[in-house]
């Protein structure tokens, strides 16, 4: 005879392998605190046991908390993976097949002759079909439907992926009042996601054969930010020092890089966002010159940081010139002030994820942006942004 085991018990038979998982942790430190009191004579075990009370003296974490650290881990994952597929949703240029918002019945693609048809009559009707794809076949209709399709489809299961084991946690307790706050404001952040990746695609189905790079923007920088929140709290749950920490002269150097890996993220968006990768393609002169000529002669003023080619992509380039500067300075300073160990190690990660990454965006600009290039450089900001958050991390928590 089976045995039937409901949505609930299996839940449950989830979290008890989680709690089996991490059991081994705990059992290490009770061996530990055993032979620190009792495998010495009477001086060394008061040595030992002085030594042991330092070491807990930041709270270790539980097995609630680090199977709430795994859940945010794998949340930031799909995150991560999200913003891939998207810049290859828009490499491909199929960001305006689907000319409608369903958030239930759009789960659902077409499967009959006749949906494929409805589907392609209604992306026929946007500027984009009439001005660029005319005369477009159903098959490649096809391909640039099941890539939106499936960057839409993605981001339901991201949202799937943080809503359930949250209720889990909440159902078993192991999230108390005072941790609610921040992933309730992430879960807001994920709703707000949903609806500006809509408000982004809605700007390129009327007056526009693309969508604006304003709202691109916007939707890159919404998803980097739930990213890092969501990696902050993973590692805040992983060490359990949820509460402990405080700015130090470096970890204040390592928040600006997070803020500054930021804002190249969307400058990178607004270069993407009017294709202005794919022109001035000489490096390291720029149309013949480090400053070319031309920088402001849009009106107004404003108008060039935004919608010029060349000034859009000098600027991209400036900024980058100032991050490399800047984060050089900073791991040169931590690795000759002798500090060692986690903190060293992240900032000879964040230097190499710095060199690797302004490797692949001169690349990926002398060839014109090709997709491969152009989706690695896009993943290449989102690691980039994940070593510099973990580096400041540590470095908050230590107050350094």
């Amino acid at each position: 005879m089976r045995t039937r085991i409901g949505s609930h018990g299996l839940l449950n038979l989830v979290s008890r392998v989680l709690d089996m998982l991490l059991m081994y942790h705990e059992a290490r430190l009770a061996s530990t605190c055993r032979l620190a009191m009792f495998g010495r004579k009477a001086m060394g075990q008061q040595k030992a046991y002085i030594k042991l009370m330092n070491s807990v003296a930041t709270p270790l974490p539980s097995m609630h908390d680090r199977q709430i650290a795994i859940w945010l881990f794998t949340v930031a994952g799909f995150v991560m993976l999200m913003v891939l597929v998207g810049g290859l949703t828009r490499l491909t240029d199929s960001g305006l097949s689907i000319t409608e918002w369903a958030p239930i019945r759009g789960a659902i693609p077409p499967f009959t002759t006749a949906d494929w048809l409805l589907e392609f009559e209604k992306y026929k009707q946007i500027p984009e079909y009439q001005l660029v794809n005319m005369g477009m076949s159903l098959a490649e209709f096809k391909f640039i439907y099941w890539w939106e399709w499936g960057h839409r489809f993605l981001g339901r299961i991201v949202g799937l992926v943080f809503f359930i084991p949250f209720v889990v946690f909440l159902v078993q307790k192991k999230i108390n009042r005072a941790q609610l706050a921040p992933l309730l404001a992430l879960f807001a952040l994920g709703g707000l996601q949903g609806f500006m990746g809509w408000y982004m695609v809605a700007s390129g189905l009327t007056e526009r054969v693309d969508v604006s790079q304003y709202r691109l923007a916007m939707h890159l920088g919404l998803a980097l930010i739930i990213f890092a929140g969501c990696l902050w709290l993973a590692l805040n749950y992983w060490r359990g020092e949820k509460g402990q920490g405080r700015f130090g002269k470096k970890s204040v150097v390592a928040a600006i890089i997070v803020g500054g890996v930021l804002m190249q993220s969307l400058l990178g968006a607004l270069v993407a966002g009017i294709n202005a990768g794919k022109t001035y393609t000489d490096w390291p002169l720029m149309d013949g010159d480090f400053i070319p000529s031309g920088l402001f002669d849009s009106q107004p003023f404003w108008l060039n940081f935004f919608e010029s080619h060349l000034t859009v992509q000098f600027d991209h380039r400036m900024a980058a010139y100032a991050l490399t500067a800047l984060i050089g300075w900073h791991v040169v300073h931590v690795l000759t002030s002798n500090i060692g160990g986690a903190v060293a190690l992240s900032a000879k990660w964040l230097g190499g994820a710095l060199v690797f990454q302004f490797i692949l965006g001169v690349s990926a600009l002398m060839l014109a942006v090709p997709m491969a290039l152009g989706a690695a450089h896009q993943l290449g900001a989102v690691a980039l942004l994940a070593i510099a958050v973990t580096h400041l991390h540590i470095l908050y928590k230590q107050a350094i």
